[in-house]
């Protein structure tokens, strides 16, 4: 309930109002049963755009970070998050890394569809980054359809830093649905969640403008922020090279 008073009376609206939200491909999310829609992730706001141009709602996995802060603006965010949908998570690494897992398999098992962004955190400057292997786990787990998905337009309305976007029309591109379950018996085979994890981000590659970066999202902000230059780009996976021009 609180959810579809969020989404067509009292948040919605307004968003729709300021973002003329659009989508291409809508078609391929199922009107019922569980799938995952695996993402790039430009900005705070593509966890508010995505549920507005759908008409199921999307359980997110977020950082806990957004229910626990301070003031005003803490609580604001963590009303909008709790009303979004976002269950909150621990991505200190480790065991809490499993019960993430284990809790976006619950809401699969639910027959609800799960929001993913397979990079972990939000891109640093834009580019698409290497995913983490837990989207690939609980696909093999579960069984259930990934569908690739692209936000466009959500990093220049808000940049790193920026608290509020700015209004401009935002919106999203949906890809086909990817079907692992041939694979469910080597969900522990770390060999197939990775290539599984790269056939993911291949398919959201696909979808965007984006450059590739073979390292993870967090990596890169890290070396960046201790004065290291940028991992060089491409426009394709390791897996997947561009073809030879004889």
């Amino acid at each position: 309930m609180f959810y579809w008073v969020m989404k067509h009376v009292l948040v919605g609206p307004l968003l729709r109002l300021a973002y003329r939200p659009w989508v291409e491909g809508g078609k391929n999310v199922p009107r019922r049963g569980a799938a995952i829609l695996a993402g790039n992730h430009l900005a705070v706001i593509d966890s508010f755009i995505l549920p507005l141009i759908l008409p199921r709602q999307v359980k997110f996995l977020g950082k806990s970070d957004y229910f626990t802060g301070r003031g005003l603006k803490g609580r604001i965010t963590a009303w909008f998050m709790t009303g979004i949908g976002t269950i909150p998570i621990d991505r200190s690494g480790g065991a809490a890394s499993e019960a993430a897992i284990r809790t976006g398999l619950r809401v699969l098992a639910d027959g609800d569809l799960l929001g993913i962004y397979p990079e972990g955190t939000r891109s640093p400057d834009g580019r698409l980054y290497k995913a983490k292997t837990g989207v690939a786990r609980m696909a093999l787990e579960s069984g259930v359809p990934v569908i690739p998905v692209v936000m466009v337009g959500t990093d220049e309305a808000q940049p790193v830093g920026r608290t509020l976007p700015k209004p401009m029309p935002l919106g999203a591109r949906i890809g086909e649905p990817l079907d692992f379950s041939h694979l469910r018996h080597k969900a522990t085979d770390h060999a197939t969640l990775r290539r599984v994890a790269d056939e993911i981000m291949e398919a959201i590659l696909a979808l965007s403008d984006q450059e590739y970066v073979d390292v993870y999202a967090a990596t890169e902000k890290a070396s960046t922020s201790s004065g290291r230059a940028p991992t060089p780009a491409t426009r394709y996976l390791p897996t997947r090279r561009p073809p030879r021009r004889d």
